[in-house]
This record gives C-alpha cells, structure tokens and sequence, in this order.
C-alpha cells in the first residue's frame, strides 16, 4: 500500500485538521517502520485542533503520539527487533544524543527534542516512521487498546512517583479530570495515598469513574475541595497535583496544600497568572514542574500494565476509525469521555 489516509494538522489557524492521504514513509538504517494497531487522542492533540497550544508545531504534521502496532520492516542496522513484533513507542522522536541531558538518561528534557505529533509525523496513521530506540515489547497479554495508552500513563507516573514526594498516607488533591488527571490519581492509589480529585458540575461523568474505578473521593468546586484537604488535621493536602494548568488551578493549589508540602504542575496554561505565588514562600511549598518520561518509567508502567495493577481500561470511552477522529475528538473535548482511541483503516 502506497497511501493510507492520516489526521494532519496543517495549520496553525483554529480547526485546522483534516484527513488526508499520505505516503508510506521511508526509514533510516535505525528506524524501523510500524503499522499502527491503535493510537489514542491527547488532550494536546485536541489543543493544536483548536490552536490554542504552547508549543511549537511544525505544520503540516500527522498528528498522534500516543500508540502501539507491530513492526513491519527494519532499518539496515536494526538487529535487537524482528518484523511482526508488537510494540508500543516512546515520543522524543529526535533526540540530540550529545545534549547533557541525554547523556544522563534524560532526553526528555533536551531542549531539542522533538515529538511525534508536532515535530514529526506521528501515528494517526497506519504506517510511522519510528527510531528502534523508542521501542518497547508489549506482552501478548495486554490488547494494544490499552498499550496504547502507555504514554499517558508514564506522564502520569513521572509526575506522580517520579517528581512528588508521596508516601502511604498522605493526602493528595488532583486538580482536573482528564485522562492524565484521572491517570495521577490512578497511580497516586497505587502509592498508598487517599486521593480526591478535583473538577466542576460538567465534570460528573469523569468524576464518577474516577470514583469507581480508582476510588477516589470526586471533589466538585473549589469548596469542596478545600472541606477534603482540610479534613484530617486543618493544614490541608500534602501534595497538590494540578493537571489542569490553566492559572485559575495553580491559585487554588497554593490555597489547598499543607506548610511544607508540594504542588507538582502537570497540565499546560499559556496565559499569565495575574497573581502572586507568595504563598509558595510563605507556607515553605515545594513547586515541581513535571514533562514527559523517559525509558525506565516506561518499563515500569508496562509492568503495571501488564500485571493488571494499573487498569486504563474504565478511562477508554470509545474506539474510533482514523476517518472518524472528528467524532472522537469532540467527544473528548465536551467531556462526553475521557479517552479517544482511534484505529488506522
């Protein structure tokens, strides 16, 4: 097959995505070439669809970063995979291996790194282009459906294990009911912590599997969040993860967290505060940034995966044709449901 049709986002003005058919991409001698089984929708993909994102985009690009498939054929250099295995992939594309940050293990942070789904093509597709260095082997076991959503899922694990504090017991609030939201507060009970999570009146439905699915405590408005976090002992959470990220979220964790506790961001927000973070000074918090993942938390989340410990099946609400993503993209950005996954045709 020469062509296959992909979601492209092909500008920068608002709704600028559309199907178009593309070719089969070539592969270096370290690639290897991957026929995508399923690819979910991130709430950044919904963000270049409505060109309201903070990052650099390079139009016109096929969107996706978040999948898994099986390989269909190899670079000339590639020796450790063989066609027919089923794999999901990490996102930093490019990576430069001589960035500081890379050679400590932390290409994530490379500041020129670039991503499937707005750097490079991504996999809202049927055939992508991937560096065999980005793969990992996914188990028979687990259905690509859920493999898929490996990548949120290591988002969610760094923020929540690898850049927070967080021991049994603790209290903590999650700010926003998307799926990295609902993620954090996934692998947070994972830790041993009581967790609420945070949203508004029309965010009942995410609440709600929140609750069933992860137990969780659903927390509508900004009072009855602060009713929770101030429950045990008045001095409110000992960790506020806000997956949120616009400023609104970033004022009420400050308001929320304990003295000496910590507020990890997560979610993106382009907009000024227009407030001050005293309060970080004052109560002695703790402001951790959180991006990306690298190799061993991906290994890591596939083990949680894998042995059912993590289940991201409750948060898939649907499983769309790659001609269909509009329907999938709109159900994900009225908060009919959490994840969108579509399937390559």
């Amino acid at each position: 097959m020469s062509k296959s049709a992909a979601v492209v986002n092909f500008s920068e003005e608002k709704y600028s995505v559309e199907i178009r058919e593309i070719s089969v991409p070539e592969i270096g001698p370290d690639d290897i070439l991957l026929e995508v089984e399923n690819v979910g929708v991130c709430g950044s993909d919904l963000h270049q669809w409505t060109s309201d994102h903070s990052w650099p985009v390079n139009y016109p690009v096929v969107l996706g970063h978040e999948f898994g498939g099986k390989i269909a054929s190899l670079g000339s250099n590639v020796s450790s995979w063989k066609v027919g295995d089923r794999v999901v992939s990490e996102t930093a594309a490019i990576i430069d291996p001589m960035n500081p940050m890379s050679k400590v293990g932390l290409y994530n942070l490379d500041p020129t790194r670039k991503g499937f789904g707005y750097g490079v093509n991504g996999a809202m597709t049927r055939f992508v282009r991937v560096p065999a260095r980005c793969l990992h082997s996914v188990p028979e076991t687990l259905s690509f459906e859920e493999a898929c959503l490996t990548e949120p899922c290591c988002v969610a694990y760094n923020a929540v294990v690898g850049n927070s504090s967080i021991k049994p017991g603790d209290r903590v609030i999650v700010i926003g009911p998307g799926t990295i939201g609902i993620l954090c507060a996934a692998v947070a009970k994972i830790c041993g912590a009581e967790v609420g999570i945070v949203g508004l009146e029309a965010d009942k439905g995410r609440l709600g599997i929140a609750q069933q699915a992860y137990g969780c405590d659903p927390l509508v408005g900004e009072a009855a969040a602060e009713t929770w976090a101030r429950k045990r002992d008045g001095m409110g959470a000992d960790l506020i993860i806000d997956a949120a990220g616009v400023s609104a979220t970033l004022q009420m964790a400050m308001k929320l967290v304990r003295p000496n506790g910590q507020i990890t961001k997560v979610g993106w927000g382009p907009k000024p505060l227009n407030f001050s973070i005293d309060p970080i000074v004052q109560k002695n918090v703790r402001l951790q940034g959180s991006f990306s993942h690298n190799w061993p938390i991906w290994e890591r989340v596939l083990a949680l995966l894998t042995s059912g410990a993590l289940n991201v099946k409750p948060i898939i609400g649907g499983v769309w044709p790659i001609t269909e993503w509009k329907e999938a993209f709109e159900k994900m950005h009225h908060g009919d449901v959490v994840k969108s996954v579509l399937k390559p045709v």
